[in-house]
Formats: C-alpha cells, structure tokens, sequence
C-alpha cells in the first residue's frame, strides 16, 4: 500500500473523531452530557477555545492550499466539508451563549440526538469511503 497523502488523513482523522465521539457519548451516557455542559462548554467561555479556534482556521486554510498545490483529484470536496466547521468556529468564538444553548437543547432531546449521531456516523462512514476509494 502506499503512503497516505493529506486528504486520506484528514478524511480517516475526522471519520475516527466522529465516530470515537459517538462511541464516547453512548459509553458514558449522561456523564457525558454533564461535562459537555460544565467542562467542555460551561457557563464561561473557556479560553481554550480561542486557540482551538486558531487551529480550526488553519486548518482550514492549509486545506484550501493542498487543493491548490497537491495534485489529488477531488480534494476540493473534503476541503468544503471542512470549510464549513468555519460556522461552529464562528459560533464558539463569536455566539458562544447561542452554541451552549443549542447543545443544551440537542442533549435535552433523544430524538434530535439520534438524528445526529447517525449523520455523524453516516458522514464518517463516507469519509472512510473517500479515504479509501477517492484519495
């Protein structure tokens, strides 16, 4: 096999933190809806969100860059995907009030939950597929 390029990585990366996450969230239930509320997105905003956020921007710029310089046929598609966590970057730093509220809101309804985990497990299962068959 030969070595992984960048679009592969970032695609298997964002694939196992989907579905580690979903793994996570059943494993440890409702602690893990309280740390999400007090630990990871608690009343104040956490100023390590602001370097989280940095690291989201570069990443994002960087990808927009290997489609540019790299020669991998259809590497635009994950970038896009990636471009968009630009609104959760955006939220975070910018509406942080308005994230937590809608987090409380998602954690406080099965239903909505269900929904997206299995759009997240269904988005890492195509970002598993793209890894393998399209990069």
């Amino acid at each position: 096999m030969s070595e992984l390029n960048y679009f592969q990585v970032l695609c298997l990366f964002w694939a196992a933190l989907g579905i580690g996450s979903r793994v996570l969230m059943a494993l440890f239930g409702e602690r893990w809806k309280r740390w999400e509320m007090t630990g990871a997105y608690g009343e104040r905003k956490p100023e390590w969100l602001y370097v989280i956020g940095l690291a989201g921007l570069l990443l994002i710029g960087y990808t927009w860059y290997a489609v540019f310089t790299m020669q991998i046929s259809y590497s635009w598609i994950i970038a896009l995907f990636v471009s968009l966590t630009g609104i959760k970057i955006y939220m975070l730093l910018f509406r942080y009030d308005a994230f937590r509220q809608f987090v409380a809101t998602m954690l406080g309804d099965r239903k909505k939950m269900m929904q997206l985990n299995i759009a997240v497990v269904v988005f890492s299962l195509a970002c598993i597929g793209m890894a393998v068959f399209l990069y």
